[in-house]
Order: structure tokens, then sequence, then C-alpha cells
């Protein structure tokens, strides 16, 4: 599995970005997809992951990010809304299937005014 996301960028406080990760190769053995962040100095951590009929939050993120995912596309998205400046990280995209981790090469996200 191949995965490509896109859609980092610089932004201000309050505003909002929407990353993309579209994944290719044996797609029938994913069985999630998410994202996962890791800002300078501090370790990766969950951001969203999404299956089949459920999604999942970290806590710092809820109410302000929102995952979906495209089957037919094999794209997974997050959009993010009231950016805060800790929100600032490099966020990769994770796919997950038959024991295995596969991650994007990650897109960089700044929140700053």
């Amino acid at each position: 599995v191949q995965l490509q996301a896109s859609g980092g960028g610089l932004v201000q406080p309050g505003g909002s970005l929407r990353l993309s990760c579209g994944a290719s190769g044996i797609i029938r053995s994913i069985e999630s997809m998410g994202w996962y962040r890791q800002a300078p100095g501090k370790q990766r951590e969950l951001v969203a992951t999404i299956r089949t009929g459920r999604s999942n939050y970290a806590d710092s993120v809820k109410g302000r990010f929102t995952i979906s995912r495209d089957n037919a596309m094999n794209t997974v998205y997050l959009q993010m809304n009231s950016l805060k400046p800790e929100d600032t990280a490099v966020y990769y995209c994770n796919a997950y299937g038959r024991f295995t981790d596969y991650w994007g090469q990650g897109t960089l996200v700044t929140v700053s005014s």
C-alpha cells in the first residue's frame, strides 16, 4: 500500500485546511485509515482514524476536525476547522491492515498569524 498526502500549508489561527490522502496498491487489505501528527520535539500522536462505520478522534481535536473516507476513490480526508497554533505539526496519513502499518510522507501544517 502506498499513501500520498497533500493539503498542508500555512493558515492563520481560526482558519481551516483540508488534508487528503490517496491510497494505491493492495487496497482491499486496508482495515482502517487515519491521520497522525508530530510537532517539533514531540512524539507522533493520533489525530483521527476511520474504519467502516466508526471514527475516532483525539480529545484535542474533537469538535474541530472531521475525518472522512471515499472508498471509491481510496482517499481519506481530514477537514480541520478552528485551527490553533498548537495544531502546528507534520501530519502523516496512515493505513492499517493485515497487522501492518503503512505511512505517507507527511504534510506540514503551520498555524500562525
